[in-house]
């Protein structure tokens, strides 16, 4: 198909492209950065009224393939919380080690902070000036996966800070969630608890809450018990609310417990206020522990036993991997350890009185 002449004032743009030839804009970019999902035919349609206007590409519009404009990109998700940030603490200091670590390699950082409903993956490439993206939080993984699919068959270079999972279309830097829950359900089991309830969503749909539900059951298994499915309660979102409505459904199984592993500390904090709100004292009649020591944890009364993620490595790593993305260096999804921390949250009498 020929395209119509046309005049032009003033120096052409992909917008004068893309009413040329009655494609989007985003369509004329994926074109002529040679996107495979553009067909041949609009293509070669795109190419040649690129070269009818005289179009330049302009070489200070870097995209993600361009590997030239000396900036990375991080997509932060927002996530319900108590106040109007909308970012999980956990991420306040994750996002503050990836800006420190790529300022020490000499890169810029452009944050973008996006909804879960948007449609982000299908022209984040063409409108944002950076070499490669990091992504940090997600949701539903399940439903997630389907726009990395996507992302990645744009020839996007990104790693995601997530679980390490069989069939991820990416690569992912992540804890290893699985160690973190054993070491937790180990550490309640020596306090003397033998019905420790779980928090957090036990499911595919948020594979780092199953892997720390997997050691949880792991580490009861060593002991010779079996987990009770009745005290596992779904907790999907990692806030205060949703560990504080948790916490309601379990008083109300009317089932005996004597511990509480909650899969963040976000809602080990809720928990922890409805177990007050009953009258039921931490961790004399209850022990709890959380997942991620975020800073409040600390301060807490008492304060909480959790398990450390090392940020500081975790946006050092994820910044060295989407470099050597860019760089077409080989790159493989890795786990980072993590450690656990004890507080008095969990802390059986006897245990304090030797502490």
């Amino acid at each position: 198909m020929s395209c119509s002449a046309v005049s032009i004032k003033g120096k052409p743009t992909s917008f004068d492209i893309a009413h040329l030839t009655g494609v989007s804009q985003s369509t004329v970019s994926r074109a002529l950065r040679g996107s495979p999902l553009v067909s041949e035919e609009t293509r070669q349609r795109i190419k040649a009224a690129a070269d009818q206007l005289n179009y330049k590409v302009d070489k200070n519009a870097s995209n993600l393939r361009s590997q030239h404009s000396g900036t990375l990109a991080l997509l932060l998700f927002e996530d319900p919380t108590a106040d109007d940030s909308h970012i999980n603490p956990f991420f306040l200091s994750m996002l503050g080690s990836i800006t420190r670590a790529c300022a020490l390699r000499g890169y810029d950082l452009l944050i973008s902070f996006q909804q879960l409903s948007d449609d982000w993956h299908a022209d984040y490439a063409d409108t944002k000036k950076a070499d490669g993206i990091i992504l940090l939080g997600y949701g539903d993984y399940l439903a997630y996966r389907d726009k990395m699919q996507k992302l990645a068959a744009q020839g996007t270079r990104s790693v995601r800070w997530g679980a390490v999972l069989p069939d991820q279309p990416d690569i992912s830097i992540g804890c290893d969630n699985l160690q973190g829950g054993q070491a937790v359900a180990r550490h309640l089991l020596e306090q003397g608890c033998r019905h420790i309830a779980f928090l957090g969503d036990a499911s595919s749909h948020y594979p780092e809450f199953f892997d720390r539900y997997h050691g949880y059951v792991a580490a009861l298994q060593e002991a010779g018990m079996q987990a009770d499915a009745a005290l596992q309660v779904d907790a999907a979102e990692s806030t205060e609310q949703a560990g504080y409505e948790a916490l309601e459904k379990l008083l109300k199984r009317k089932l005996p417990f004597d511990a509480v592993f909650a899969a963040s500390d976000l809602i080990a904090i809720g928990a922890m206020r409805a177990l007050a709100d009953h009258g039921i004292k931490v961790p004399e009649q209850v022990a709890v522990a959380g997942f991620d020591d975020i800073p409040m944890a600390r301060f807490l009364n008492p304060p909480l036993t959790t398990v450390l993620q090392d940020t500081k490595l975790a946006g050092e790593t994820l910044v060295d991997n989407l470099l050597s993305l860019i760089r077409r260096e080989p790159v493989q999804t890795q786990l980072l350890p993590v450690k656990l921390v004890v507080r008095r949250s969990s802390q059986s009498s006897s245990a304090r009185g030797k502490s």
